[in-house]
């Protein structure tokens, strides 16, 4: 009889850490290989590799768009975990992550806190304009950085960043412009897709992965 606690590796042993990661990166990439390494996906890794700063859009990037106001007023937001994990994945590799939105929310303050978030620029009119001061202050190239957005309101940032990426419900005229589209919808898992494949370019999905499995 096979010991429950053996994972069904005989004599009782459990699988060592390489045994893990490795059984881990093949589920993984298999995964990929059948759902998101699409004809578009990897035509955009030259461009990815190149990202040193990913920007977002809010509503209908990292949330789905819903706005739900409160009994008292206060707006409220619903962000997905998933993309969090991202984002967080995305800075430990290296790649810095900032938020341009027209609009104005404490919610999407308190996120940026809690995602430790490199630049936050809220009530922007014209986003250009925070784009070139970020730009500036951080000493980059307009190819070095990624923009999401899903809206009319961010042509002007997809049509001179590096890497313009939107959502699967963008606009028309975004998905246009747009170097890829996530097979994921805004507030749903897009974020966590732009964020794999920037990882993924840069070599680092490996290493990140391992420091999850010690």
């Amino acid at each position: 009889m096979t010991d429950p606690g053996s994972c069904g590796i005989p004599g009782g042993q459990y699988p060592s850490d390489c045994e893990v990661l490795e059984g881990l990166r093949k589920r993984a990439m298999s995964r990929q290989s059948q759902e998101e390494r699409s004809y578009a996906w990897r035509a955009c890794l030259s461009r990815a590799k190149e990202i040193r700063l990913l920007l977002l859009d809010v509503d209908g990037v990292l949330t789905d768009g819903s706005i739900v106001y409160g009994n008292s007023g206060t707006e409220l937001k619903a962000f997905n975990i998933k993309d969090g994990f991202g984002i967080r994945l995305l800075r430990e590799s290296g790649v810095e992550v900032g938020i341009i939105t027209a609009r104005r929310s404490e919610a999407v303050e308190r996120r940026a806190q809690d995602l430790k978030l490199a630049h936050l620029y809220q009530g922007v009119g014209n986003k250009i304009e925070a784009f070139s001061e970020i730009l500036a202050a951080q000493k980059l190239t307009s190819q070095q950085v990624a923009y999401m957005g899903d809206d009319w309101l961010d042509l002007p940032l997809l049509t001179r960043v590096g890497l313009a990426v939107t959502v699967a419900d963008a606009v028309a005229e975004v998905k246009a412009v747009a170097h890829y589209v996530t097979r994921q919808a805004g507030g749903r898992g897009a974020v966590r897709e732009l964020c794999e494949l920037i990882i993924e370019a840069n070599g680092q999905q490996e290493k990140l992965l391992e420091r999850y499995l010690r």
